[in-house]
């Protein structure tokens, strides 16, 4: 992944994704170490501080820890925090909306159901 400075995230946002990623493809695995903030900041060419509030920002949802002079480690059940946090994003960004535009069209669960199938070959 490559940092877009001209995206709508902001690049502390994009670390964090990152690591996530890396996490839930299995790049990254539990207990494993992850670069450390100095590492992020080097091979992006980015502030240390954003790469620490990224990777801080995981810390607080305890999927990474710090072991004390040593680094930052993924943390064990982070793959399934990351999942439920997106499986969350995903209903809220993507089916609720769906839901809501279905409604209007007066598409019901059943036909809704069927677009989803036939969507699934493509």
């Amino acid at each position: 992944m490559e940092f877009n400075l001209n995206s709508d995230i902001p690049i502390f946002q994009q670390v964090a994704e990152l690591i996530e990623s890396g996490i839930l493809e299995g790049s990254m695995q539990e207990g494993e170490r992850v670069p450390s903030t100095n590492e992020f900041a080097k091979y992006y060419q980015i502030n240390p501080a954003t790469a620490a509030k990224g990777i801080n920002q995981l810390v607080d949802q305890e999927i990474l820890f710090k072991k004390r002079g040593v680094g930052m480690f993924v943390a064990e059940g982070a793959k399934e925090i990351i999942l439920t946090k997106r499986k969350a994003a995903f209903f809220k960004d993507f089916i609720v909306p769906l839901k809501k535009e279905a409604g209007k069209l007066g598409i019901s669960e059943e036909e809704l159901t069927d677009f989803i199938r036939k969507g699934e070959g493509q």
